[in-house]
């Protein structure tokens, strides 16, 4: 999987960077790398460092479910002891011992000044309920860590797609901006000329002129925009924040799919929300471990078996030592009895937070379904405001032009076209927006309802 998407970004970037070389291999500032919304999202996917720590933890897990899986598995030892005596054990033999001078029974000193013992300690729990629900456990936990690296995929994913509309919407708010510019620019050129001939007045060259000058300001504000705009992309794909990037596509080119997106949407399938999928991962190992600490109420068995050599001697002279083996085979049974009430604590522990897990889904399946409302909401609002502004660019478009050819045939003001030109100007910018409301609703929506194809 990880070469898939490695060779998938490689392609992009050999076909759109300038590779150079000082100390090491490096982009060229100059090089422009064009993306659409597909490669956005594969090379964040790729190599964003939040998705890498959500995958490690699944990994994480797997080596933890590995590790509890070995309690269950015959355990075996090798050990080595060596024992040096200081001073012997005495033994006494009763009446057969002798006696002291000063009458004190005589003692004889037993053992060798050396001690060693060295061999295998095998151990197998037969039964233990504990391990086996612990086991389970495990592998929930290895489900969660799965589910909470697709939670942060979906973020991101939203985040991505969010910030890509938005260098969308920069862009067609310079383009609107730079059209009208260009529009006010060429009248006020026409109106020069026509100052020049004697035609109008100083008034309308100067009205002309602040036209101009008043747009200039929104101009330079749009390109800050898209500049901020894609800093903030190329943070989140993790592309360099000097690098150029075009993003491919208009926000027009969602026009067709608001319909038919808004009347897909599903707002009772909130089933595959990632929170609450995790919620019910844990649900299921608060049960396990409610299980897990009724189950230390039960007997355990334990299986082993030690094989060692022994020697004694009094100097080290090891090549005269006889190691003597010996082997024993044990079962161990253990039945709890009393603890001091610990048990029944920790299973009354686990009864609460179940309780408590259950009154959070229910609180955060309400909030969830207040967030789809809120989002499907936003994306009715935003069809609306598309096709009222579609329709007043039509208009608009059609009242400017009446403007200008007024002016030009001396039966309108310049103020009259100003105003066109503003109201031409409000209606594309509405026209804009409301796309990009409704593709930013759309990317909060698949978010809340899990959907990962989108």
């Amino acid at each position: 999987m990880k070469l898939a998407n490695a060779f998938k970004i490689g392609m992009i970037l050999v076909a759109m960077f300038a590779v150079g070389v000082m100390r090491g291999q490096t982009v060229s500032s100059d090089s422009i790398l064009s993306l659409d919304l597909r490669q956005a999202l594969e090379i964040a996917l790729s190599e964003s460092p939040i998705v890498k720590i959500a995958d490690s933890e699944i990994q994480k897990q797997e080596y933890a479910k590995k590790g509890v899986l070995a309690n269950l598995m015959p355990q075996l030892d090798f050990s080595f002891n060596y024992n040096r005596t200081i001073k012997k054990q005495v033994m006494y033999l009763g009446s057969m011992g002798g006696e002291e001078s000063d009458g004190k029974k005589k003692g004889i000193p037993v053992g060798l000044n050396n001690s060693w013992s060295t061999g295998f300690q095998a151990n197998l729990p037969i039964i233990s309920a504990p391990l086996w629900k612990q086991l389970s456990i495990s592998a929930d936990e290895v489900e969660l860590a799965v589910e909470k690296s697709r939670s942060s995929k979906l973020t991101l994913t939203k985040n991505v797609k969010q910030a890509f509309y938005s260098v969308l919407l920069a862009e067609d708010s310079y383009a609107v901006f730079k059209e009208t510019y260009d529009n006010a620019l060429e009248n006020y050129n026409d109106i020069k000329k026509k100052f020049d001939q004697g035609l109008v007045s100083e008034y309308d060259l100067i009205r002309a002129d602040v036209s101009v000058k008043n747009i200039e300001p929104n101009l330079y504000d749009a390109q800050n925009s898209i500049i901020l705009s894609k800093w903030r992309l190329k943070a989140l794909i993790g592309i360099d924040l000097d690098m150029n990037i075009n993003c491919v596509g208009k926000l027009k080119d969602y026009e067709g799919r608001l319909y038919a997106e808004y009347m897909s949407v599903d707002t009772t399938m909130i089933a595959g929300n990632s929170t609450l999928r995790q919620l019910e991962v844990q649900a299921r190992q608060l049960k396990k471990s409610n299980q897990m600490a009724k189950a230390a109420y039960y007997p355990s068995l334990n299986l082993g078996l030690s094989y060692r050599w022994n020697a004694m001697n009094d100097d080290f002279k090891f090549k005269n030592y006889t190691w003597d083996p010996y082997s024993v085979l044990s079962f161990s049974l253990n039945i709890p009895i009393f603890s001091g009430g610990k048990r029944y604590s920790s299973a009354k522990q686990s009864k609460v937070q179940m309780q408590q897990l259950e009154l959070s889904r229910i609180d955060t399946e309400r909030g969830l379904m207040v967030s789809v409302r809120q989002s499907v909401d936003k994306m009715k609002t935003s069809i609306k405001q598309f096709s009222a502004a579609s329709e007043g660019e039509k208009q608009a478009r059609k009242g400017y032009d009446i403007a200008v050819k007024r002016y030009d045939t001396g039966a309108g003001t310049i103020l009259e076209i100003n105003d066109s030109r503003l109201a031409l100007t409000q209606s594309q910018l509405n026209k804009s927006q409301a796309i990009y409301g409704f593709l930013v609703a759309q990317a909060d929506l698949d978010e809340v309802l899990g959907n990962e194809n989108k």
